[in-house]
C-alpha cells in the first residue's frame, strides 16, 4: 500500500495517473494548500521543501520519497511498467521526463502565475513565458510527428515521460497559450485524455474549484 500526500494540481496528477496505470493500491492524503497544510510540521517531516506530492510506500520499510519526476522513477522501477528496460530505452524516456521538468513545468507555471493570477498585467513578462511555453510546446509537436508517444522506436511507447508533461499540457488554455496549429501535441493531448487512468487521476483528488483547464471543465490550482 502506498500512502499519497498530494493536491489538485499538474505535479500532484502526474502521480495519481501513474498510481492508476500501475493498478497499484493507495491511500488519498488531500493536502489543502491553500489552507498550508503542505507547510505544516507533519508534512514537512516527509518533504522539508513543503511542496505536493509525496509519498510512504508502506511495503517498503515505510519509504518516503518526495518531488513528482522522483516518485514517478521509483514507481516504474518498482513495477517495471512505463519505462523501458534497455539501457537506450530508459534514457529516451528519461530526457523527456526531464524535459518536462526542467522546462515545461517551471516556464508554464509561470505563465500561469503572470497571465491569470499575479495582481499587475506586466505584458512583457506575460508574453516572455508564453512564448516560452508555446516553443516548448513546440518541440513536444516536433518529436510527435508520426508518433503516438514520446519516447520509444516505431510510433512510441507510452511512459512516464508521457505522463509528466501531459499533465501540464492539457491546462494550455490557462496558460493562455493555444495548440490547433500544432497538430501532433493536440492529437497528444486528446489521445492520453481518452485513457481511463488518465480520467481518473486528474479527479484524484477532486479539485475544490481553480481554474478551467482544457479538459471540459475540470478544475484544478496550479503549483
Amino acid at each position: 500500500m502506498i500512502d499519497l500526500y498530494t493536491a489538485a494540481t499538474p505535479n500532484g496528477y502526474k502521480v495519481s495517473i501513474v498510481l492508476e496505470e500501475m493498478g497499484l493500491d493507495y491511500n488519498v492524503h488531500h493536502l489543502d494548500l491553500m489552507g498550508g497544510e503542505q507547510k505544516k510540521p507533519e508534512f514537512l517531516a516527509l518533504n522539508p521543501n513543503g511542496r505536493i506530492p509525496a509519498i510512504v510506500d508502506r511495503d517498503n520499510d515505510d519509504l518516503v520519497i518526495f518531488e513528482s519526476g522522483a516518485i514517478m522513477i521509483y514507481l516504474a522501477e518498482k513495477t517495471g511498467m512505463l519505462m523501458p528496460a534497455d539501457v537506450k530505452g530508459r534514457m529516451d524516456v528519461m530526457q523527456w521526463l526531464m524535459f518536462q521538468m526542467s522546462g515545461v513545468g517551471p516556464m508554464q507555471g509561470q505563465a500561469h502565475v503572470f497571465f491569470r493570477y499575479f495582481p499587475e498585467k506586466i505584458q512583457p513578462v506575460i508574453d516572455r513565458y508564453q512564448n516560452e511555453t508555446k516553443r516548448l510546446y513546440t518541440v513536444l509537436d516536433t518529436q510527435l510527428k508520426d508518433k503516438d508517444y514520446l519516447a520509444g522506436a516505431g510510433r512510441g511507447e507510452y511512459s512516464i515521460a508521457d505522463i509528466a508533461n501531459w499533465s501540464w499540457v492539457r491546462s494550455y488554455e490557462w496558460a493562455g497559450v493555444e495548440i490547433d496549429d500544432l497538430p501532433n501535441l493536440r492529437a497528444w493531448v486528446d489521445r492520453i485524455a481518452a485513457r481511463p487512468a488518465a480520467e481518473k487521476g486528474v479527479n484524484t483528488p477532486p479539485s475544490a474549484g481553480g481554474e478551467k483547464t482544457a479538459q471540459a471543465g475540470k478544475k484544478m490550482i496550479v503549483t
